[in-house]
């Protein structure tokens, strides 16, 4: 088989095709015929040395990717040999409360990724395939989508409907918020330094559109959108140089899911007490919400939103696309 690996550290250049013995499952594993995989900023942090305690030098990179089983270990009986599947983030959170163990199980980052064609994986680390989607659209789903799932649905105050949602940008994480808020039947606010990008955010059912470049101020454009009240839910993308505005964005007792560390700045921390804001930390998710959100996604029949699919061969250059920040939705690697 054949797989993609970073031969250097802190090189992204330095990623090339190897070849490597089929390799055979045991017991509790499955052996996935690589479909397709999905990028992810994180990625990027991780090649260019900004994403802490993890080195890229030997490296194979992605942590999201889907396929179909070709093969099953001993003892395993969750999947056959055809099923179409999908993995999970950490191979390792099944379920319950984020545990720090879980974080050496990450795939593409303390464990070996998806850029493979093909891969064993636990058999519990992977999730049925929505029938209705592509391997490329349900690579697309492992940190992207569920991220998104987590910070609207599985928060102390989940997302209902008629409730208001700040989407900042228009990346992954971004776009699926959008997609499952209006799937909710929420009324949704979406930023962007773009208006193309804007317009096609309404085309997918945004309600109140805001460019940030043309408006600095723009929270202050999101409490007049919700007359000075303030959403219900902001989805934070940005990190600390946008987290004080999302605050001031968010109403009295609202949520915002911090998830994105795009930008550098400081924090004011006595909003988030006046306006008793809960900030909470998400970082993708467990397998049981994974499957919560697929029966969503198969229920709704919602497809994934994919700027551009690459071949595997040119799964660098798909990497260095993400640089400029110019894709609206997921950027995806063909491998199968």
């Amino acid at each position: 088989m054949r797989y993609l690996a970073y031969t250097a550290t802190e090189d992204l250049d330095s990623l090339s095709l190897h070849e490597a013995p089929t390799p055979q499952p045991g017991p509790g594993q499955v052996r996935v015929r690589m479909g397709a995989a999905s990028l992810n900023y994180r990625d990027l942090l991780i090649v260019t040395g900004r994403y802490p305690g993890m080195v890229s030098q030997g490296l194979i990179p992605g942590s999201d990717g889907a396929g179909t089983v070709e093969a099953v270990g001993p003892g395993t009986s969750r999947w056959k040999v055809g099923d179409r599947v999908t993995g999970t983030f950490f191979e390792t959170w099944l379920g319950g409360p984020m545990l720090p163990t879980h974080f050496e199980h990450s795939l593409g980052g303390t464990v070996p990724g998806v850029l493979a064609e093909q891969r064993l994986f636990p058999a519990d680390a992977l999730v049925a395939t929505p029938a209705h989607l592509s391997d490329e659209e349900a690579a697309t789903l492992p940190c992207a989508a569920l991220t998104a799932w987590n910070a609207l649905f599985e928060g102390p105050v989940p997302l209902k409907p008629g409730d208001s949602v700040l989407v900042m940008g228009t990346g992954g994480v971004s776009i699926f918020a959008l997609q499952f808020a209006k799937a909710a039947g929420a009324e949704v606010i979406l930023t962007s330094s773009s208006d193309a990008k804007l317009e096609r955010g309404r085309a997918l059912g945004a309600d109140h559109l805001i460019n940030y470049a043309k408006q600095p101020d723009w929270d202050q454009a999101v409490l007049a959108a919700t007359g000075g009240r303030g959403v219900d839910h902001v989805v934070e993308v940005g990190g600390p140089g946008t987290l004080q505005r999302s605050i001031s964005a968010a109403r009295h007792g609202g949520q915002v899911h911090l998830i994105g560390v795009l930008t550098g700045g400081t924090l004011e921390p006595l909003p988030i007490l006046f306006k008793t804001v809960t900030v909470r930390g998400v970082f993708v998710g467990s397998r049981t919400m994974f499957e919560s959100m697929n029966r969503l996604i198969a229920q709704r029949g919602l497809k994934p939103v994919i700027d551009r699919v690459f071949p595997f061969a040119e799964a660098r250059d798909a990497l260095k696309h993400q640089i400029g920040a110019s894709h609206f939705g997921k950027l995806v690697v063909k491998i199968g």
